[in-house]
């Protein structure tokens, strides 16, 4: 019997150890290649997105998928350590440009919803809520991002400049923590 129960134990053993190895493969093919948390500092996107506030970054735009105008990226900063996030405004070939406070694509005005609470503070102060600049044209695999706090923002017009298809890692998909924030981004 005693030989019985050691075999017993043993296969357990294995199926508890193939399983749990299993588990954290699949954890880390996730984590490096699908969905990666990230956090975000600084308020450079208020209001959409808030200091302390936690998303999950859709890694495949690597691999199968494309960036869209207005899609919310994580950008490799070229330092190790820092990564910025940032709305997509203009893809490679748009010309993209900003006057009396409006910011057009390709010779079109466009829509930004998602900033009216800033234009309306910006309004408050008598300032423009972004300022003007000449059209830019956005070259081949490169993108043109802001923030969406365009009065408080590094982004493609004032440090960042245009980025490189090869330095977003990422799609902000949803923000998970804090749970009264949860929300898809858009």
């Amino acid at each position: 019997m005693a030989r019985t129960e050691t075999a017993t134990s043993t296969s357990k053993i294995w199926e508890w150890t193939k399983a749990i190895v299993f588990a954290v493969g699949l954890a880390l093919i996730i984590r490096f290649f699908i969905f990666e948390p990230y956090l975000v500092e600084g308020s450079s996107m208020d209001p959409t997105l808030k200091d302390g506030d936690r998303l999950f970054v859709n890694k495949t735009l690597k691999y199968i998928g494309e960036i869209e105008k207005g899609d919310i990226v994580i950008i490799d900063g070229k330092d190790a350590k820092i990564r910025y996030v940032k709305r997509v405004i203009g893809l490679p070939g748009d010309k993209v440009s900003a006057e009396n406070g409006e910011v057009y694509v390709n010779g079109k005005k466009i829509a930004e919803p998602y900033l009216a609470d800033n234009a309306e503070e910006a309004e408050q102060n008598g300032m423009l809520l972004t300022s003007d600049f000449e059209e830019i044209e956005v070259p081949q695999d490169n993108y043109f991002v802001m923030g969406d706090n365009r009065l408080n923002s590094m982004d493609s017009r004032n440090g960042l400049g245009l980025i490189e298809a090869k330095r977003i890692l990422g799609k902000s998909e949803f923000i998970f923590f804090p749970f009264d924030h949860f929300s898809k981004t858009e």
